[in-house]
């Protein structure tokens, strides 16, 4: 672990001059249009890398909710003549493992393999196959298709899923990013194989890959292996844009539901991943409700008054705007006093900001926790796709540091009041003491 103590030592003497001194990120294109990203690291004997598309659940419709993420879950269920069996043997055999990513923009395959030129041939050979000739067996997608609706079926009695299916319908109305990652019974059921083929065919295509590897290889070996991996991949780049997210309208919905605690969530459209803001809401946030038992959130609802064990926000940046959501869960009887405890420690931050004593120790703390961010090769190999399919320069985690110890008090108190509207927010009660409305999930 040589290179991972260098990089620790290095960091904590000079933290702001870091990133690509030791973290040198090649970055190239294959002859059909991917995008590689690559860092080199002998360490270990280890190759981790990942193929990401333009795929997320953000590019289905109402229609077809549960699309892209069926054709991601599939992908591995037999392709290239070898069946889900064979996949699964040839994998373990040469002791590698398969993974998968899917969210609202995104979707894609992992590979972790020996980088001994013997396993690592095979198992790229398997994943060569499941990226380029998916076969989609018809008896495998009714069976997964099956295993999906009855996991939701399940899923939906549950006050957490509840209240995030409603919070997102609330939040986003008919945008794309207020459907369902995994889609609905009705929608599923309606799907056809041929529409999963036709999907793959417009959205896994050669120049919408974004391939990241680092590990035990040479350049020239990770160049042919991204050219091996997107050879006969569907030609081509599909349009990638979505509509602008628009500001909600302010509701509060209280749901009954058995359970013993609420579950409160507010929401609010966030930040994109190039968002100017994005560094003094990042760090803002912290202040506020990320940074664990040292934000307001936690001391105002939980010490102060212990109306909950937990309270949290969060920015979630995508392509487009984001969730900035804030979830607690407190008793029943509660509920009422702890939402609205919730709302004035919101707006008293967006209308005073934070002291200079906060900020100063919420960039200590985030500065000093981020080589932990890329302690291993598998954190990294996550920073090098979301650098890539957001097309972030490749200066990105030098540029992390840097921009968080520049935020000042007056740029986040900006931020926050241009952003952020507390009286604008979209509120979910799951486990109300009185019934007040119901969830109706028969249109998305």
């Amino acid at each position: 672990m040589r290179f991972l103590q260098f990089l620790i030592i290095f960091w904590l003497g000079i933290h702001a001059q870091w990133a690509l001194a030791f973290l040198p990120i090649q970055h190239w294109q294959t002859a059909n249009g991917a995008q590689v990203y690559f860092v080199e690291n002998h360490d270990l004997p280890i190759l981790d890398l990942s193929v990401e598309f333009p795929a997320g659940s953000s590019t289905d419709t109402a229609e077809t909710s549960g699309r892209a993420a069926l054709v991601q879950r599939l992908m591995s269920m037999g392709a290239g003549g070898l069946s889900e069996d064979k996949i699964a043997e040839t994998l373990a055999d040469v002791g590698a493992n398969l993974g998968g990513s899917f969210d609202l923009d995104r979707a894609g395959l992992s590979l972790r393999t020996l980088s001994r030129e013997k396993e690592r041939t095979r198992a790229l050979d398997v994943l060569a196959q499941i990226i380029q000739h998916p076969e989609f067996p018809g008896k495998i997608l009714e069976r997964e298709r099956a295993r999906i609706i009855a996991a939701l079926k399940e899923a939906d009695t549950k006050p957490e899923v509840i209240a995030d299916r409603v919070l997102m319908k609330l939040l986003y109305g008919k945008h794309p990013y207020g459907l369902r990652e995994t889609g609905e019974a009705a929608t599923l059921t309606a799907l056809q194989r041929q529409d999963l083929v036709d999907f793959y065919r417009a959205r896994y295509t050669a120049g919408n890959a974004i391939i990241a590897i680092i590990g035990d290889i040479r350049r020239e070996e990770a160049d042919r292996i991204a050219e091996t991996l997107t050879r006969n991949l569907p030609a081509g780049k599909s349009d990638t844009t979505l509509p602008p997210v628009g500001k909600p309208v302010p509701a509060t919905e209280k749901i009954a539901h058995p359970a013993t605690q609420s579950h409160i969530q507010l929401a609010y459209p966030g930040l994109s991943r190039k968002d100017p803001d994005y560094f003094p809401l990042l760090v803002g946030n912290y202040i506020l409700g990320g940074g664990g038992f040292v934000s307001r959130l936690m001391k105002e609802i939980r010490e102060t008054r212990g109306l909950a064990y937990s309270v949290y926000s969060v920015f979630m940046p995508y392509r487009e705007k984001g969730p900035f959501e804030i979830g607690l869960q407190t008793k029943k009887e509660q509920a009422e006093q702890a939402l609205q405890l919730t709302r004035k420690t919101l707006s008293d931050f967006v209308e005073q900001g934070p002291t200079e004593e906060e900020l100063q120790a919420a960039r200590q703390n985030i500065v000093g926790g981020f080589p932990l961010r890329i302690d291993s090769n598998q954190k990294i190999l996550g920073y090098l796709g979301v650098i890539g399919f957001y097309d972030l320069p490749l200066t990105y985690l030098e540029d992390y540091v840097k921009a968080v110890e520049k935020v000042t008090v007056a740029q986040i108190k900006d931020a926050f009041q241009r952003r952020i509207d507390p009286a604008g927010m979209v509120t979910v009660v799951v486990g109300a003491e009185q019934k007040q409305t119901a969830p109706d999930f028969s249109c998305c």
